[in-house]
Formats: C-alpha cells, sequence, structure tokens
C-alpha cells in the first residue's frame, strides 16, 4: 500500500486470524486491510503474559507505523493476555488517537443468547483457557450461564500442518471434545475461542450431539467492527478504502502463501518482515 494508506491492521501469531479477515472483508468490502501473521513465533499458547504481551506489542507497534490507526488483535491468546496492558497503558501514553481492539469482549458479549440451556463450553489453546478471559467476561454479560473450558494445546499444529482430517487428527479431536462434554452434559454451546478452530467445526459437528451449536467467532467480529465503526467516526473516517488486502509475515513468505490458502478464501501474496 502507498503511504498515504491506512489500512485496517490485523493481528495474529500465525494463520487463524486469517478466518477473521475473511469475515472481516466480507463484511466491510470496501476498507483496506493489513494482515500481519508472527508465524516465525507461533504459537502463542503455551508462552508466559509477559512474552505475548512484548510480541504482541512489536506487531502492534508495526502495524502502528504502516500508518493503521485501528488494529484488531485477531487471536484469542494475544486478546487474553496483551489487550488490556496495551489499551490501559500503552496507547494513552504512546498513541493516544489509535486504537487496539479484540476478540473475548465482542464474543462474550453475544454468545450467551445461543444457548438455551445456559451452559457453555469454550475449547481454545492453554494461553487462553489458562487466563480465565472467557469466564470472566462471559460473567459480566450473562451471570447466569456456566462456563465450562478445556484446553487444546494440539489442535493448532494438527490443523497448520493438515493432519486434522487423518485418522490420528480426528483421535485427538474428538478425545477433547468427549472430555469437555464430560465437565458438564447440560453443554449445548461449544465456543471456538481459537480462530484456528473454524477449519475443524464440521468434524466437531459431526462428533456431538445434534443439539450443540457450534459457534466460531468471524461473523461475530466482523459484526462487532461494523458497529464500532459506526459509533466512532473519529476513527472510521481515518480508515482508507479502496478495498485492498496486503499480508505480512515474519516467516517465510512461501510458505506462508502455500498454508494461508486453508484459512483464508482467496490467493494470498504475502511479503517478509522482521518485527526485531
Amino acid at each position: 500500500m502507498d503511504q498515504s494508506s491506512k489500512p485496517i491492521g490485523v493481528f495474529d501469531s500465525g494463520y487463524g486470524g486469517l478466518t477473521i479477515l475473511s469475515s472481516l472483508r466480507t463484511k466491510l468490502p470496501a476498507y483496506d486491510f493489513l494482515y500481519l501473521g508472527d508465524n516465525a513465533r507461533a504459537p502463542y499458547g503455551p508462552r508466559s503474559f509477559d512474552v505475548v504481551f512484548e510480541f504482541t506489542l512489536q506487531a502492534v507497534e508495526y502495524l502502528f507505523a504502516q500508518g493503521c490507526e485501528l488494529v484488531i488483535l485477531a487471536c484469542n491468546t494475544a486478546s487474553a493476555k496483551a489487550l488490556r496492558t496495551i489499551q490501559q497503558q500503552v496507547l494513552p501514553q504512546k498513541y493516544p488517537g489509535k486504537r487496539v481492539l479484540g476478540v473475548i469482549r465482542p464474543t462474550s458479549e453475544i454468545i450467551g443468547n445461543f444457548s438455551e440451556s445456559k451452559h457453555i463450553g469454550v475449547i481454545a489453546t492453554e494461553g487462553t483457557i489458562k487466563s480465565e478471559s472467557y469466564c470472566i467476561e462471559i460473567g459480566k454479560f450473562f451471570p447466569e450461564v456456566s462456563v465450562n473450558q478445556y484446553a487444546c494445546p494440539i489442535w493448532v499444529p494438527l490443523i497448520e500442518n493438515a493432519l486434522h482430517e487423518t485418522d490420528g487428527g480426528k483421535w485427538f479431536i474428538r478425545r477433547d471434545l468427549d472430555l469437555l462434554l464430560e465437565q458438564d452434559p447440560e453443554i449445548d454451546t461449544i465456543l471456538l475461542g481459537c480462530t484456528h478452530y473454524p477449519l475443524v467445526s464440521e468434524l466437531i459437528s459431526e462428533h456431538v450431539p445434534s443439539h450443540i451449536r457450534v459457534i466460531s467467532q468471524g461473523d461475530i467480529i466482523a459484526n462487532s467492527l461494523e458497529d464500532y465503526l459506526s459509533r466512532h467516526p473519529e476513527i472510521e473516517t481515518n480508515c482508507s478504502k479502496q478495498g485492498r488486502t496486503e499480508f505480512l509475515t515474519t516467516e517465510n513468505a512461501d510458505d506462508f502463501n502455500r498454508k494461508a490458502s486453508q484459512f483464508f478464501k482467496g490467493s494470498v501474496e504475502s511479503r517478509h518482515i522482521r518485527l526485531v
């Protein structure tokens, strides 16, 4: 993009955020987007709060330097471990005119509406689960809802290496789902709290009882962003609108382009950058 462009930044530790970006482009086709995947340092799930904050801030500041006025953390782990500190401590001091949004709060604001039993299951990375972010946020909006969580650390590498369709991959996915549902047989809604997991949503739906709803975040985040922009014209008017999307990765660009096709509707031509 040219130097005058002010795209909406979309950040993820790797590929999963591309599922969010696909929904954003469908909902907001006029806007420019700049995607950054920190594939060289993925996964973020097992990393400490301090490390995730450090890596996420480096990515956010890089996107700011590319002209982004608004950055979406399309990564549940980054949203859980870094967003609040960036919003409360970094932006007011260094970037008062810029905004960073996450994926946990907008999902938590409506997830309770999908459940009739008021029993929700959340599957996500180890980092997101340990943060308790979904339990805390859902509790604010739906205090009557019971939330059960289960960490699925092997799902991301399975998906990124296209092993989720193998017999072994399916076994791990089914095992983890069974362990989640054993915690609470009344669960009627499963939230996919990792942006990789929509790629296995059909496998999940095939395995769990038919009355259980499986909820991905893409459309939720796209609707939330559309609403946010309508309520914040001071941000919306600063976003460029040429309908363009560019992709950045901290890993090998050819590898990123090849694997990205699993997650993104359309071809991807990325370029390599360094954050440190």
